[in-house]
């Protein structure tokens, strides 16, 4: 069962129906139906076995985050409006994920947490060829430029999940939820 803070920051929030993403093939998407395009999946390169990648775009990375559960309310993220498909950026040729998130008020102390599990749940979930970035969508936090530049310093990030209390937060909010 949640804890609710002492204080809520946003005591009603809006709540949202799950919003319905789907695929389109386009250049840089991954077929929509997974069907093989023309090559071998498979392929010898100098005595090894050659696998093809799967390419990763903002739908996929979107899937994984939308059902981080908010810190102060029993919602997910995607529920709150906090995490939204179309502020989701994928470079897969790149390795580049940027993810804008937007708390329900100006004022939200808990900001810095929620971009945290975002990044964490990234992090754990798609290959290391990603460099991900988190940040506030512009305008939309009091303190934005300090909370970016915290969640987007690889050693304070890891830093803060070397604290046995912040990481308990954060996977509470990654566990998995009955939706």
């Amino acid at each position: 069962e949640r804890t609710m803070a002492t204080a809520l920051d946003n005591v009603n929030p809006v709540v949202r129906e799950r919003e319905v993403v789907t695929r389109s093939e386009g250049p840089g998407l991954p077929p929509a139906s997974g069907a093989d395009k023309g090559g071998a999946q498979e392929e010898k390169r100098a005595g090894q076995p050659f696998r093809e990648r799967e390419p990763i775009d903002s739908i996929e990375v979107f899937e994984h985050i939308r059902d981080i559960a908010d810190p102060e309310h029993p919602y997910s993220l995607e529920q709150l409006g906090v995490v939204t498909h179309g502020n989701v950026k994928v470079n897969d040729e790149e390795g580049k994920i940027d993810v804008f998130f937007t708390p329900t008020v100006a004022h939200c102390s808990m900001a810095t947490l929620i971009g945290l599990c975002i990044r964490t749940k990234i992090m754990r979930v798609l290959p290391p060829r990603f460099k991900v970035k988190v940040f506030l969508t512009k305008g939309s936090h009091q303190t934005e430029d300090a909370v970016n530049k915290q969640l987007n310093d690889k050693e304070r990030v890891l830093a803060a999940l070397e604290n046995p209390n912040l990481l308990q937060l954060v996977n509470k909010c990654l566990a998995p939820t009955e939706l």
